[in-house]
Formats: C-alpha cells, sequence, structure tokens
C-alpha cells in the first residue's frame, strides 16, 4: 500500500492510504456528500480539475458500469475517499473502482479523515491543493504545490472537455435545439432526447452566425468546470438572440442570461411563489457567479424571506458576505 496525502494551499495536511497509481494532483479541493452517484460524479465535466472528496464513509460497492458515465474518461483530478469497497456486486459492474481509477490514472487517497476534510473545505472555501501518492509525489508536493498556486487558474477547464467540432444528438425532425458545449454531461443530452428534441452540439466559442446557421428554436448553455466567466460566453450573445429565441442557461449561461435579462429591465427583487428573491436563491445554490451579477445590477441583498444576507451566514458564506454588504 502506497503511502499518500492531501495538503491544502493554507498548509493543513490530511495524510492516509493510495491505490496502486503514484503521482500527484493539482487543483481546487472539494466536495460531493451524495451516497451513490460516484461514477456520474467522477466522470462529470464540471469536476474537471478537481480533487473531489466524497462525504460518504464507502464508496464502491456496486462498481463501474460504464452505462452512468457523462464523459468518455474520468474528469476529476484527484479523488479523496474514507473506504472502498474493492468487491463490488451489482449485475451491471464491469469493474471494481480501485482498478478503474488506477487504470484512468487518478491519484487516490484513502483512509483519511474525510470529515475533517469537509468541514475544513466547508468553512474555508474554495482552496487550491495537491493530492500525492507514493514516496517520489510525497518528497516535492508541497515546493510543487506552492509553485502551482502562484499560477493556478481555470481558464482552461473548458477547452479540455468541451467538444471541437458540431455533432447532432437526440430526435430526428424533433423541436431544434443548439447547446452550447462548456463541458455538458450525457446526461442533459440524453433528456433533451428523451423528450423528442433534436440536439446540435455545438463548441463553447461559436459565434451567433455559426449557431444561428443550424436555424434553432432554443439555446441551451451547458454547464462545465471552472467559473462561467471562463466559457466566453458573452452577454452580447445572449442578448442579442434573446430577441428571437428561447434561451436556456444551466450555470455558465447564468451571469450572461442574467445580466441580458437586467438590461432588458427585469425585476430583479421580484419575489417567487415562495416568497424567496432571486439574490437568495442565487446564495442557496451556491451560483457565486450569479450572484456577484445581480449584486452589481442592484439586487437588494434584504429583499424576500430568508434574505440573500440571512442565507449567506446560515451556510458560513463570509466571502459571500463581503459582496452582499458591499465589504
Amino acid at each position: 500500500m502506497n503511502r499518500a496525502a492531501l495538503f491544502l494551499a493554507d498548509g493543513t495536511r490530511f495524510d492516509g492510504d493510495g491505490l496502486a497509481y503514484e503521482g500527484t494532483a493539482f487543483g481546487e479541493a472539494v466536495f460531493y456528500t451524495g451516497m451513490t452517484g460516484y461514477e456520474e460524479a467522477l466522470t462529470d465535466p464540471s469536476y474537471a480539475g478537481q480533487i473531489l472528496t466524497f462525504t460518504f464513509p464507502m464508496i464502491g460497492n456496486y462498481g463501474i458500469s460504464g452505462q452512468a458515465a457523462q464523459y468518455s474518461r474520468a474528469c476529476v483530478a484527484g479523488v479523496v475517499i474514507k473506504r472502498i469497497a474493492r468487491h463490488p456486486s451489482h449485475h451491471a459492474s464491469r469493474s471494481d473502482l480501485p482498478s478503474w481509477l488506477n487504470a484512468q490514472r487518478i491519484p487516490t487517497l484513502l483512509q483519511a479523515d474525510t470529515r475533517a476534510i469537509t468541514v475544513t473545505l466547508r468553512e474555508h472555501g474554495t482552496i487550491w491543493a495537491a493530492l500525492a501518492v507514493g514516496e517520489a509525489a510525497l518528497a516535492g508536493a508541497e515546493k510543487r504545490l506552492a509553485r502551482f498556486v502562484r499560477g493556478a487558474n481555470t481558464k482552461d477547464l473548458v477547452p479540455s472537455v468541451a467538444t471541437r467540432t458540431e455533432h447532432v444528438e437526440g430526435a430526428a425532425g424533433g423541436p431544434r435545439v443548439v447547446l452550447i458545449d462548456c463541458g455538458v454531461k450525457r446526461a442533459i443530452i440524453r433528456e433533451l432526447g428523451a423528450l423528442g428534441a433534436t440536439v446540435t452540439v455545438v463548441p463553447y466559442d461559436a459565434t451567433e452566425e455559426e449557431i444561428l446557421d443550424h436555424d434553432p428554436q432554443a439555446i441551451l448553455i451547458s454547464p462545465g468546470p471552472g467559473g462561467p466567466s471562463d466559457a466566453g460566453v458573452s452577454v452580447d450573445l445572449a442578448n442579442d438572440m434573446g430577441d428571437t429565441l428561447v434561451m436556456l442557461a444551466a450555470y455558465h449561461g447564468h451571469p450572461a442570461t442574467v445580466t441580458a435579462l437586467v438590461e432588458r429591465g427585469a425585476d430583479v427583487n421580484r419575489l417567487n411563489d415562495r416568497g424567496q428573491a432571486p439574490l437568495a436563491g442565487a446564495v442557496f445554490k451556491g451560483e457565486d457567479e450569479v450572484v456577484r451579477a445581480l449584486v452589481a445590477a442592484g439586487a437588494d441583498p434584504g429583499a424576500g424571506h430568508p434574505t440573500a444576507v440571512d442565507t449567506a451566514r446560515m451556510f458560513g458564506r463570509d466571502d459571500l458576505l463581503e459582496v452582499l454588504e458591499g465589504r
């Protein structure tokens, strides 16, 4: 069994054991709270370049099927698991999780205190980290992390997982949807197809002319890794095409569409049927870029119940409180 450790940029270290694959992963440290769905999470392009900690203590007991994968390969940079199942039991399983992670060359930390890691990440927020497996990787991990942090950013994550070529998915002859791929999950395309849509997937940097060439009836800006601004989906694009087309957005498209709606005179303080304002809803969902876009548009942090400020305090989001309170 290899020695392994997770190093956070603030100097915190968590030790444990590693799988057979030796190496070092660098990226943002985040956590995943699902009891199931680990195959989907590990192959989700939204987690590209991130070191993913699973909070549930046992992961891997139904193996890897390949059917649940959201991408053609693992997208995470590294993985932290308390206890991993080496002998899965499920009729669809084609591989055990440890073997699959080794084959995918994903540095993996086992037997670490995932509860303490989760608490640290929850209190700290986004933080860069390194996950090292093996003696050689451990020896230089802290110095390499320090160098990595000095120039770290998320700008290259979308190109690493988004399509570079147009292709058509879904049902033939259905409503025409153009999906701007910022790192889309297979499930989104599958569900659109199940609804009868003809889905034309285009690169994240497709021009308005290239999109309109497909004569779409609706446009969907997909989710993806990094921050929404990394996708380069402009407000002008959302504004121009919003005149004649249905604009749909998931994560990366939210700031652009929110700003476009504000420019068109939308009420940023209008409450939903639960008495919640858009700003509080964005805080609750952890959509930081949307929060900033709404604040910049003049949204009231004290509107609705609970307010955006109350929601940020409830979740310990001091970073968003600074934004909401103008500090």
